[in-house]
């Protein structure tokens, strides 16, 4: 019996959002009276006994170069084999595009049952129930899991990463690798001093800014703050900017400590993929934008007058000339 944590990475490192769920993991672990194991696909680049911090006693390592890229029908079956022979009881995912990916097809694999977007610990008072958004983060909900394995996917940001000591036992998996059905012929990286799916800062824009040649203010309010790059469905669909920096319900959701739009009115479609931000700043000309009844923080004023103060004055409390 154990809680098996999928330890996902990218180019060889351990993604922020899988130090999440190890911390989650490991906690639902001192729950069940068990220990938390980790199971790593392909070539990794990290220390991954050093991974022991974040409460993870063990980590099985499938170090096969056809698993450096992702193909959620391929991990699926080494993770179920993987959960077989660990005895897993409850299975950890990050509910970021590969969690998506493999966890339901995990589920229907073992026939478990699945959370998808849980956003706190399981109440294991009384049975197994966890609670996770609904209703594009409106509301909540607590879901009983019955089901012998469970299988839960955490949302990125809604648990914080505990580390403590210890080192994790990396042990060898030798398992069955099919050939795979997906063939990367290419490669195209987002550029960007902090990738959005992790970033614990946000700035975004959109049609306010009136076009891309008054996107350098944006631009250095981020790099500032050391924040990732953002904006709404209608600046990409004028390719103002790349299709990666789209973030609502049609683009990226996230889910930052702080996300701050500048010139967006917030139509319902972008609230749905960023309300989940621990705290929302605004700065809107129009005091009847919808954007301000989701804010925690709103200003009133010209993103040409406003945005430009805003980054001097964090510049000085940093000491950054």
């Amino acid at each position: 019996m154990s809680v098996l944590i999928f330890i996902d990475t990218a180019d060889g490192h351990v993604k922020k959002a899988s130090l999440e769920a190890m911390s989650y993991g490991a906690k639902v672990a001192e729950q069940l009276g068990t220990v938390a194991e980790g199971v790593v696909l392909g070539t990794v680049t990290n220390d991954l006994a050093a991974l022991g911090k974040y409460g993870v006693k063990k980590i099985h390592h499938v170090a096969k170069d056809t698993l450096n890229h992702l193909d959620a029908q391929v991990y699926t079956k080494v993770i179920a084999e993987v959960a077989r022979a660990t005895s897993a009881t409850v299975i950890v995912f990050s509910n970021n595009v590969d969690g998506k990916a493999i966890a339901p097809r995990l589920s229907a694999r073992l026939k478990s049952g699945l959370v998808s977007g849980a956003v706190a610990l399981p109440d294991t008072g009384k049975g197994f129930v966890v609670k996770k958004n609904v209703f594009s983060g409106k509301a909540f909900a607590n879901v009983s899991v019955t089901t012998d394995v469970k299988i839960i996917a955490l949302n990125p940001n809604a648990y914080p990463i505990i580390t403590g000591d210890g080192a994790a036992e990396v042990v060898a998996f030798n398992a069955a690798v099919e050939p795979g059905k997906i063939k990367v012929t290419q490669v195209t990286k987002a550029s960007g001093e902090v990738p959005l799916t992790e970033a614990e800062i946000v700035v975004s824009a959109g049609r306010g800014l009136k076009g891309p040649e008054n996107w350098g203010m944006v631009e250095d309010l981020a790099k500032t703050l050391h924040a990732a790059l953002a904006c709404s469905r209608p600046v990409a669909d004028a390719h103002w900017r790349p299709h990666n920096e789209h973030v609502g319900q049609t683009g990226i959701a996230i889910a930052p400590n702080l996300y701050i739009a500048i010139g967006i009115s917030g139509a319902i479609q972008h609230l749905a993929g960023v309300n989940r931000s621990k705290v929302i700043v605004v700065i809107n000309k129009d005091p009847e934008a919808p954007f301000f009844k989701a804010a925690d923080y709103g200003i009133v004023g010209d993103a040409f007058e406003v945005v430009p103060k805003f980054t001097a004055a964090v510049k000085k409390l940093k000491g950054v000339a």
